[in-house]
């Protein structure tokens, strides 16, 4: 049990490191490919095409950006599994679930709201389906709508807001979670290990007085 325990705990460990440099992978190609790309409807497109095509390297830093995004989710989502097949109840333990959580829908949300930025045929009708979905939501989903699209139809301030939300407030969030995230598996790690050595002094020390009341 304990050895099963043990691995959980270090797999944890181990893909909230992952997590991290795919984070950090995503902002660093995602800053190199902003020196070139224009957050404009209509010059979205060409600018993502003249980056793939044109600049040095630079299809393959666009190419590391996508890669790094997808695999940010889908580690992200296997780590919630293994903290639940873990199931060490403490606060550090907490700390580390919460921003796991929180840490996995901000890479969807990035995922998500990359999804105009390249101002695609596919991706513009699958960003009009969403919204409306987005605006069906009572109370709030007219606000919302009006929060991502600047109050008025699918356009250049569209994309403007979804760029800013992107590169600048999921981003910086992502990172941010992700250093908390491994903080609190760390701290775990760190009162697991006292525990084990609390639990093995006391053993040693009840083994002694027995073997004391043993020879009186």
């Amino acid at each position: 049990m304990k050895s099963y325990e043990f691995i959980l705990r270090r797999l944890a460990t181990i893909l909230s490191i992952a997590i991290i440099t795919l984070s950090v992978m995503a902002a660093v190609t995602g800053i190199l490919l902003s020196f070139y790309y224009e957050p404009v409807a209509g010059q979205a497109y060409q600018s993502l095409e003249w980056i793939n095509t044109e600049i040095p390297n630079g299809l393959l830093i666009h190419s590391i950006h996508n890669i790094a995004g997808h695999a940010l989710i889908v580690t992200a989502l296997v780590q919630i599994v293994v903290m639940f097949l873990g199931r060490q109840f403490r606060s550090s333990w907490l700390t580390a679930w919460i921003s796991g959580i929180l840490l996995t829908l901000t890479a969807i949300g990035l995922s998500w709201t990359a999804i105009i930025l390249d101002w695609s045929q596919v991706g513009y009708w699958r960003f009009r389906i969403e919204l409306s979905t987005i605006e069906a939501i009572p109370l709030i989903g007219g606000t919302l709508r009006n929060i991502l699209t600047g109050g008025g139809a699918v356009n250049t301030t569209t994309v403007a807001h979804l760029y800013t939300i992107h590169s600048y407030l999921l981003s910086v969030g992502a990172i941010a979670l992700a250093i908390v995230h491994l903080g609190g598996l760390l701290q775990q790690e760190k009162e697991m290990k006292g525990n084990a050595i609390e639990g093995a002094t006391k053993a040693e020390q009840l083994q002694q007085r027995n073997f004391s009341q043993t020879l009186s």
